[in-house]
C-alpha cells in the first residue's frame, strides 16, 4: 500500500503536465490597448478591397470637412442594416522583406461615420475624425471588436517564423503594449491568441585579437501576442519585452514554458 501510494505521489506531477491546462486570457489592459488599436488601423490583403469600396463624393456645400455630426455624400453599397463605416485612404503597401510578394496594403484611418439616408447618394454623419475628410476617401464597415475567448488558443498552433515589418504608429523603439505588423498571416497558421517570441539578431563584431568577424549569439528578447490576421499579414501585441524591440526583429512561435 505505501509503495503504491508512493508511486502515485511520484506520478502525479508527470501526469498532470499531460492534462489539457487552462488557458489564460489576456489582461483587461490587454484588451483595452487591443481595441484602442483596431479603431484606428486596418489592413486589406489587396489594394482592390480599397478601390472597390463605396466612397466619398462630397461634404455639405461641396467642401473638405473635419468637423463631427457634418453630413458626407457617398457612392457604392452601403447597408443600413449596418450603419457604422470606417473612413479610410490608401496607406503603406507592405512587401515581405525577402521575397518582396506584396503582402497587403494599410488603410489609413480619416475617421467615422454612421448611415443617415439612402438614395442615389447615400448621406452618412461623420462620427470622429483624425484628419479632414476628402472626396474618394473609402468606407468600410466597422470591424468587430477581438472577443478575449477568440485569444484563448491551446498550445496546438503550428511553428511559424517571420519579422516583425511595421509599427502603425510610427514609434522606431517598440515597447510593452505597442502593436506591431507581421509579414506572416492565416496562409502561413498563424492564429490569434498565439504566441510568438522575438528574437534580436546578435551583431558582428571584430574579434580584438584574431580580427577576425564575430556574430554574437541571438538572444530572446520579447513576447508578442497574435490578436488579428489577415491572409497574409498579422498584428501582435508586446506582452514583454527585455529590450527595445525594432522594425526587422525576427519572430518564432513561442515555447510553452515563456
Amino acid at each position: 500500500m505505501r509503495k503504491s501510494l508512493l508511486v502515485l505521489l511520484l506520478w502525479a506531477p508527470f501526469a498532470m503536465a499531460l492534462l489539457p491546462q487552462p488557458v489564460q486570457r489576456p489582461d483587461q489592459a490587454t484588451q483595452q490597448a487591443i481595441q484602442r488599436f483596431l479603431l484606428h488601423n486596418r489592413i486589406l490583403d489587396s489594394p482592390l478591397d480599397l478601390d472597390n469600396a463605396p466612397y466619398i463624393v462630397a461634404a455639405n456645400a461641396g467642401r473638405v470637412l473635419g468637423a463631427h455630426g457634418e453630413r458626407v455624400y457617398a457612392r457604392g453599397d452601403l447597408d443600413p442594416s449596418q450603419p457604422d463605416y470606417g473612413i479610410f485612404r490608401r496607406g503603406k503597401a507592405y512587401t515581405d522583406p525577402q521575397t518582396q510578394e506584396l503582402l497587403g496594403i494599410n488603410a489609413d484611418d480619416v475617421g467615422t461615420a454612421r448611415f443617415v439616408t439612402a438614395g442615389d447618394l447615400t448621406t452618412l454623419a461623420v462620427q470622429r475624425v483624425t484628419q479632414e475628410v476628402r472626396p474618394g476617401d473609402r468606407l468600410l464597415r466597422a470591424q468587430s471588436p477581438v472577443d478575449s475567448a477568440s485569444l484563448a488558443v491551446p498550445p496546438t498552433a503550428p511553428s511559424v517564423e517571420g519579422h516583425i515589418i511595421d509599427v502603425p504608429k510610427g514609434v522606431t523603439q517598440i515597447g510593452v503594449l505597442d502593436a506591431v505588423t507581421l509579414n506572416k498571416g492565416r496562409r502561413d497558421g498563424l492564429v490569434e491568441g498565439q504566441l510568438l517570441s522575438v528574437i534580436k539578431t546578435g551583431a558582428t563584431v571584430r574579434d580584438g585579437l584574431t580580427g577576425a568577424a564575430t556574430k554574437l549569439p541571438d538572444e530572446r528578447a520579447g513576447t508578442l501576442l497574435v490578436f488579428r490576421t489577415y491572409e497574409k499579414l498579422s498584428y501582435g501585441l508586446v506582452l514583454k519585452a527585455s529590450r527595445p524591440l525594432a522594425v526587422a526583429d525576427r519572430f518564432e512561435t513561442a515555447r510553452h514554458s515563456e
